[in-house]
């Protein structure tokens, strides 16, 4: 949730300063005009890079603590979020913590085709229905974010792969490519859209109704 509303916080201001600086320098008597798709796209990679520092150390964490099998749980590594937080910070300090960040700004640099579908889809819904806005911002989300995971979910799955690959001496993937590479070798191209179904159909209702409240709330907030 932190993660969710960081992004969105930071779109806002992302936004603002590409229209107010770059797309449309404010000037007197002049009526603002709005921020282009490529913009709404440039701030959704913007957003992403900026998240991707406070998601990054979560999802690191949240990774190691997901491939834990052992039924015994005295025989895991980690006894829970807090305690694979000390002992990595421990034995790698801050570089262990954002171990995986590079993979999680590429992942998240594919915002872009998030933010700037759901300009478009918008764009088209309210130029060419007669829907309300709420229902507008539910399928402009919902299909946008479909969009997002359509063209990002391999980088999320190498990601994965990053950040579960041991610390230290016995690492295995120095670099994204590694990982990318070691999941075509052992499952060819499936391997990349693994587990893709689920996250697929969750996307929608998941993400929609988020971009109801925050569009809301949005419109609620003075100019």
């Amino acid at each position: 949730m932190l993660t969710f509303r960081s992004m969105l916080g930071s779109l806002s201001v992302y936004r603002r300063l590409l229209n107010d600086n770059f797309f449309n320098p404010r000037r007197e008597l002049e009526e603002q005009r709005k921020l282009p798709i490529i913009g709404h796209a440039l701030a959704g990679t913007l957003a992403g890079w900026t998240v991707s520092f406070i998601a990054g150390p979560v999802e690191h964490i949240k990774a190691r603590l997901q491939v834990q099998y052992q039924a015994d749980k005295s025989k895991r590594l980690y006894s829970g979020p807090i305690d694979c937080t000390k002992k990595i910070f421990r034995n790698h300090g801050f570089r262990g913590l954002y171990h995986g960040l590079s993979a999680t700004l590429l992942f998240r640099t594919f915002f872009c085709f998030w933010w700037g579908t759901y300009d478009i889809f918008t764009r088209a819904l309210q130029n060419n229905t007669s829907l309300s806005a709420p229902a507008v911002n539910f399928w402009a989300g919902g299909l946008s974010a479909q969009i997002f995971w359509l063209t990002s979910y391999p980088s999320d799955v190498v990601k994965q792969r990053v950040m579960t690959d041991p610390l230290g001496a016995d690492r295995r993937f120095p670099r994204w490519r590694d990982a990318a590479k070691t999941v075509y070798r052992e499952n060819g191209l499936r391997g990349y859209w693994r587990g893709f179904v689920p996250c697929f159909l969750r996307a929608f209702p998941a993400n929609a109704m988020a971009l109801v409240a925050f569009e809301a709330v949005m419109r609620a907030l003075p100019e």
